[in-house]
């Protein structure tokens, strides 16, 4: 009997400590941005993603991954402390490529409670007037 409560305190114990683990969470402002339309002689455009960690410990982002290397994101690399805002900045490249409608996606694994998030750009380049 002794062993029975003993393993049930135990059980207990190992419950509740495993729900009072502190962890991050990251909440985007928006998961997708739209460039709309832009001309081929202007072919690179920029925008940025904002979130907040929203957990109750530091939010690290581990990586960020384009979907192809016309598109490059930059991230803080410092821990983001629970209740501040991080952002990251997405760059498009569209010279060489051809005009017309595109869609590339970004994923974010962090070390929150969802480990990867993915974002996504989108935009139509428009052919450069011919001279």
């Amino acid at each position: 009997m002794k062993k029975l409560i003993f393993m049930v305190m135990l059980l207990m114990g190992g419950i509740s400590v495993a729900f009072a683990q502190k962890q991050a969470d990251i909440k985007f402002d928006k998961l997708m941005h739209d460039f709309g339309k832009f001309s081929e002689s202007d072919p690179v455009v920029t925008c940025v993603f904002s979130f907040t960690n929203v957990g109750d410990a530091p939010l690290i982002i581990n990586q960020a991954m384009p979907s192809c290397g016309c598109t490059v994101p930059e991230f803080t690399k410092q821990p983001i402390q629970p209740g501040e805002k991080g952002e990251i900045k997405v760059t498009y490249n569209g010279q060489g490529k051809f005009p017309g409608h595109f869609k590339k996606s970004i994923t974010v694994r962090t070390n929150a409670k969802v480990e990867m998030t993915r974002l996504y750009i989108e935009g139509e380049m428009l052919e450069a007037a011919k001279k």
